[in-house]
């Protein structure tokens, strides 16, 4: 017949009880009520079929058997803390899987990732590039970024930055014999996509300008493929401004007009709502939306 353990609640408050010699301080410890302890500990005693404390001029004493059986068991839950203590320590710490569009990681992340690196050596960064962001958040991936809506069930989103278009190209086309001057002039150039032209046809509605042709030019499925399209002289892109920023900044593109399209899109850092308390999920998290308030204090905006 096989052997049955004694609940691991009365184990608990025995240990806490056998170790402070009192049920109130037993009590205090678990955050239970003494009358709780008591009967945790009368329920183990029936288990046991002996007893294991005594009173004894207003105190608390543990009986022969009662010694013995703490004596067996302490280094037992002190192991357990232990054990739990480490597991806790070691989840802020191995390894943080994160998979986002490969543009997104080359254009932002990636640069910005010395001084995590810095900041938190012991936990080292996967990278998993997807095509598409929806759906990504699979077994082997802690966290994920999503370009979308925010609108997505069963995980925990935290907005990151809202975007907005402009137009971008490299500085050789305005030494060119084609005018570049206003949005009108685009009509004389290629326009460059970014898997559709449904934003180059809503900025063209929004800048007020007629007769050019949105169906022209090629398409890439990458936003990193028309930044360097762009960046080459191969014609204008609607450059997304989180991505389009370092080449913005470097030179190799320059922004003609001032129009922008604000998209309804916005990036979000998305997890697993039983993961959002992980250490390292939480240390990651905090590390990125620190990393995006930066930017936008350095920009002087924030859209929300």
């Amino acid at each position: 017949m096989a052997r049955r353990l004694p609940p691991l609640n009365s184990l608990k408050a025995f240990e806490a009880a056998a170790r402070n010699l009192s049920f109130t301080k037993a009590a205090e410890e678990l955050f239970v009520t003494q009358a709780a302890i008591s009967h945790q500990i009368k329920l183990l005693e029936d288990h046991l079929s002996m007893k294991l404390f005594m009173r004894r001029n207003r105190s608390l004493l543990l009986t022969e058997e009662g010694q013995s059986y703490y004596l067996d068991i302490k280094d037992i839950f002190a192991n357990l803390y232990e054990a739990t203590e480490k597991l806790l320590t070691r989840g802020a710490k191995g390894s943080i899987s994160i998979a986002l569009t490969p543009s997104f990681a080359i254009q932002w992340l990636i640069p910005r990732l010395t001084k995590f690196n810095q900041l938190y050596p012991d936990i080292d960064v996967k990278i998993k590039a997807v095509d598409h962001e929806d759906n990504s958040l699979t077994d082997d991936v802690d966290v994920a970024i999503y370009y979308g809506l925010g609108h997505w069930q069963g995980v925990h989103s935290d907005k990151l930055h809202t975007e907005f278009m402009l137009p971008v190209c490299s500085p050789l086309l305005l030494n060119g014999d084609k005018p570049l001057a206003e949005p009108a002039d685009l009509q004389h150039h290629t326009l460059l996509h970014d898997m559709t032209r449904t934003n180059w046809n809503e900025w063209i509605k929004q800048a007020g300008v007629r007769d050019i042709n949105v169906n022209q030019g090629p398409i890439f499925s990458h936003s990193s493929m028309v930044l360097q399209a762009a960046i080459h002289g191969q014609g204008v892109a609607l450059g997304h401004n989180i991505l389009a920023k370092p080449e913005i900044e470097s030179g190799r593109l320059i922004t003609p007009f001032n129009q922008v399209l604000i998209s309804k899109n916005a990036y979000y850092l998305v997890c697993r709502e039983a993961q959002i308390e992980s250490p390292k999920i939480a240390t990651f998290r905090s590390w990125l939306i620190d990393e995006v308030q930066l930017d936008q204090q350095q920009e002087g905006v924030s859209i929300v």
